[in-house]
């Protein structure tokens, strides 16, 4: 396997062509239990996919919700979720 690119580990150290040789052996004979594989993405919010739901707010209202965000740590989308659960509770 000859490549110009080189490859590096997150720490910095490049790997060499034989190493990326036995990864890719060992990845083309192993069998993987799918079920044991993390799943990647974003995690469901609820019972079922999240909707995206468009909403217009003025400026105002705006640099509040990034405040309240800030202060609570939180992102603007929970900030919104947690106020919209509460304000239908009621």
């Amino acid at each position: 396997m000859t490549s110009n690119h080189r490859y590096t580990t997150a720490s910095g150290r490049e790997i060499t062509d034989d190493e990326i040789d036995v990864i890719a052996n060992d990845v083309a004979t192993r069998e993987y239990d799918i079920d044991e594989i993390p799943r990647r993405g974003r995690p469901t919010l609820g019972t079922g996919p999240a909707q995206l739901v468009p909403v217009r707010i003025d400026p105002e209202l705006l640099d509040s919700l990034r405040s309240r965000a800030a202060r609570d740590h939180a992102t603007n989308s929970e900030v919104i979720r947690a106020a919209l659960r509460e304000y239908l509770a009621s």
